[in-house]
This record gives C-alpha cells, sequence and structure tokens, in this order.
C-alpha cells in the first residue's frame, strides 16, 4: 500500500472545503502532544531506578551538602520530592512530609502538563468536524436552483465535504482520547508510587537518627 501522493492529499483538502484546516490544525498539535508527552513521561525519567537505594546509601556514607541536594534535584521528579524532604531533615518527620508533599504537588503539576490540551482536542475535534459537515449542508442545500434544478457539482462537493470533515474529526478525535487517558493513567501511577518512596525515605531517615 503506497502513501498517497502530494496532488491526492491536495484533492483530498479541496474536497474537504475549508473547515478541514482547523482539523489539520488540531492533528498536528495532537499528534505534537503526544510525542512531546512520550518522552518526557517515560519511567525512567520520572523514576529512576534504585535512586532511593542510592540517597540512602550516600546519605549513610556522609553528609548531605548543599550541592549534593541541588544535584539530586536535578536529576528527576523524585529526586526532586526526595532532595525537599533532606533539606529539612532536622526539623523533624512532620515538616518533611510537609516540605515533600508541597514539592510534590508542584511535580504533579509538571507531569500534568499538556495533557488538558490533549483532552481539549479529544473533546473538540468531533465538534471541528460537525462544523464542517454543517458547511457541507449549506452548501448541499444552496446547490438547488430556483427552478428546481440542481447543480451536480456544487452537491457533490458539499456532500464531500460533510463527510471527509465528520469522518476526519472522529479519527483524529479517538486517538488523541486513547491518548489523553493513557497519560493520565501512567501520570497517576507515577505520583502514587513517588509517594511511597518518599515515605519510605522519611521513615528510613528517622531510623537513622535514633
Amino acid at each position: 500500500m503506497t502513501a498517497p501522493s502530494e496532488n491526492e492529499s491536495l484533492s483530498l483538502i479541496q474536497a474537504a472545503g475549508w473547515p478541514v484546516w482547523f482539523l489539520i490544525i488540531a492533528s498536528d498539535a495532537a499528534v505534537a502532544l503526544i510525542i512531546e508527552r512520550s518522552l518526557s513521561l517515560k519511567r525512567a525519567k520520572v523514576l529512576p531506578p534504585g535512586l532511593l537505594e542510592e540517597v540512602v546509601a550516600l546519605r549513610r556514607s556522609q553528609p548531605i551538602t548543599p550541592e549534593l541536594l541541588n544535584k539530586l534535584a536535578a536529576n528527576s521528579p523524585l529526586g526532586r520530592v526526595m532532595a525537599s524532604g533532606l533539606r529539612h531533615e532536622a526539623a523533624g518527620r512532620e515538616l518533611m512530609k510537609e516540605a515533600m508533599e508541597e514539592t510534590g504537588r508542584a511535580v504533579a503539576h509538571e507531569l500534568e502538563r499538556y495533557l488538558s490540551a490533549l483532552g481539549t482536542i479529544a473533546a473538540t475535534a468531533p465538534l471541528m468536524g460537525l462544523c464542517g459537515t454543517v458547511v457541507g449542508m449549506i452548501e448541499i442545500f444552496g446547490s438547488q436552483a430556483p427552478t428546481g434544478a440542481a447543480n451536480p457539482q456544487q452537491l457533490a462537493h458539499g456532500i464531500s465535504v460533510a463527510l471527509y470533515n465528520t469522518a476526519l474529526g472522529i479519527m483524529i478525535a479517538i486517538p488523541a482520547m486513547i491518548a489523553y487517558r493513557h497519560f493520565r493513567a501512567r501520570v497517576d501511577s507515577y505520583l502514587v508510587e513517588m509517594e511511597q518512596q518518599s515515605l519510605r525515605l522519611v521513615d528510613t531517615l528517622r531510623s537513622l537518627q535514633r
């Protein structure tokens, strides 16, 4: 199966009419967001394996300096949460947890970046397709001459505008919604595991102080 040529793509755009440009923009934006989130939400980038054990071992072997905390915070979102807790280690368990929870909320906001935009595209793409359908229907009714005879060319164009836009709107919405739900679930699982590892770090640090 060969890819459509440039002329075929242009003919499809012409057949779908001017409303299709909004769908093309939405499609390009959705693809860009999906690629960006796929790269940014890799597990190794958010929750590096073995980071908790490395932090505990480092804490046991030497004092934690500001330079080490800055390096840990720049390592990953999980490292940023752990670094905020280590900065308040001397203040007690509750203050450590509060500091990590506050940082965790900021991290959660960053992990959820662009997800609302992707969800908006998934929700509005069918509506944009419906708008193109309405435009096509208007052209169909406009093809009727006062004598009752219809302009075949204008009638065919109106039908193609209506059908193409409806189909494209649905084709854009389905993968965008699937990607939105997938990334949403991935972020939620990351946050749960991040909270668990943070609590383990707090308990481990308190046991080292005894």
